[in-house]
């Protein structure tokens, strides 16, 4: 069932993806050859006016075929490389833009039902099941020596004067900076992946920075809780949500291919195909609103992929068609086809290595 439902988002957020360059380049006056759904060899097919539309036997996928965009076609206007480049670069975005709204249209409508979600101090107050979660873990902080993790649900503070709960992160904070016994350690009790763990810290000075003297564990923490979002503040809200999750997931892919670059990557990090689709089971097990979550990211991930200055990928193109417009000329085709090769080859090697870094990872 897993691998079925990883085939299934794949392959619907890379139709989506193909739908883009496919709506853009119709509207720009382009000849669509063919739009399939997975890859050859082809099951079925049928022609609606100039366009083929094909299923076929490879569930991975989707692809469109325009005509004249991995040569130069001299023979007809409306070829590929026959349009005003600025219209070839929307095309080519429009696949990303795509996967974007996508993201965007799903978190938009889980904020409108009711998804887990940071929440305000009002907010907090009204939400049934509001919780004090661990956001981030400062590194080298008393937190992450004692072994607190983001995602850590802090349930209450044990001790020799008894039990205490937190009154929100401030609350938190006071009870670190300011413990009832003694300076020594604190026992908290979280929830981690539905099982409460006992953690043993000790707050320690010089943790925080602007206030060097305050005792403090390095941690950063969030109010979360399922509160729906009123539908008419739901698609900003939505796009405010959108905007970090990309923010964030472009910032962490420019350092893993920086690291790929220098040879410096840590590949224990980063998941392939299998370590998504495990990720994915774990998502469906626990509900629809973290399937929707893992869904909305995947395609985040997959428009900031293909806007990457790699060859093969759009962005790679999109870099093509900046050149050109520079040089005011095409770029050979020999050239274009063989760089694109090398850069189909370096995509299938490191999925390659990130896969089997996948599978080596289950079984240790």
């Amino acid at each position: 069932m897993t691998v079925l439902i990883f085939i299934v988002i794949l392959v619907g957020l890379i139709v989506a993806h193909e739908l883009g360059h496919f709506f853009v380049a119709k509207l720009s006056g382009m000849r669509v050859d063919e739009f399939g759904i997975g890859y050859p060899p082809r099951l079925a097919g049928w022609r609606y006016g100039e366009t083929e539309y094909t299923l076929n036997a490879l569930p991975f996928g989707g692809f469109v075929r325009i005509y004249g965009e991995d040569e130069t076609a001299t023979d007809s206007p409306r070829a590929f490389s026959a349009r005003p480049r600025p219209l070839q670069a929307i095309t080519l975005v429009a696949g990303i833009l795509m996967n974007l709204l996508v993201a965007y249209i799903i978190i938009s409508g889980m904020l409108t039902a009711g998804a887990p979600r940071a929440l305000t101090p009002e907010e907090a107050l009204r939400a049934p099941d509001a919780a004090l979660v661990v956001a981030s873990v400062l590194p080298g902080g008393p937190a992450e020596t004692a072994g607190f993790a983001p995602g850590d649900k802090l349930l209450r503070i044990e001790g020799p004067s008894g039990i205490g709960y937190f009154n929100g992160a401030a609350g938190f904070s006071e009870a670190v900076a300011n413990p009832v016994e003694d300076d020594g350690p604190r026992h908290f009790i979280v929830e981690r992946n539905g099982v409460e763990h006992v953690i043993t810290a000790t707050p320690a000075a010089g943790v925080i920075a602007g206030d060097p003297d305050r005792r403090a564990l390095g941690v950063s923490l969030a109010t979360v809780g399922t509160l729906p979002v009123p539908w008419h503040e739901a698609p900003i809200e939505g796009a405010k949500l959108t905007w970090e999750l990309t923010k964030q997931t472009a910032v962490g892919l420019v350092q893993f291919f920086g690291s790929v670059f220098t040879f410096s990557a840590d590949l224990a990090q980063v998941s392939g195909p299998v370590g998504i689709a495990g990720v994915v089971g774990e998502a469906y097990d626990q509900g629809l609103t973290p399937l929707f979550t893992i869904t909305a990211l995947i395609s985040i991930n997959l428009a900031l992929i293909n806007l990457l200055p790699i060859p093969a990928l759009d962005g790679g193109r999109l870099l093509f068609v900046i050149i050109e417009s520079v040089i005011r000329r095409p770029i050979p085709t020999v050239f274009v086809r063989g760089v694109n090769l090398a850069g189909f080859a370096f995509l299938i090697l490191l999925m390659v290595v990130i896969t089997a870094s996948d599978v080596f990872k289950i079984l240790s």
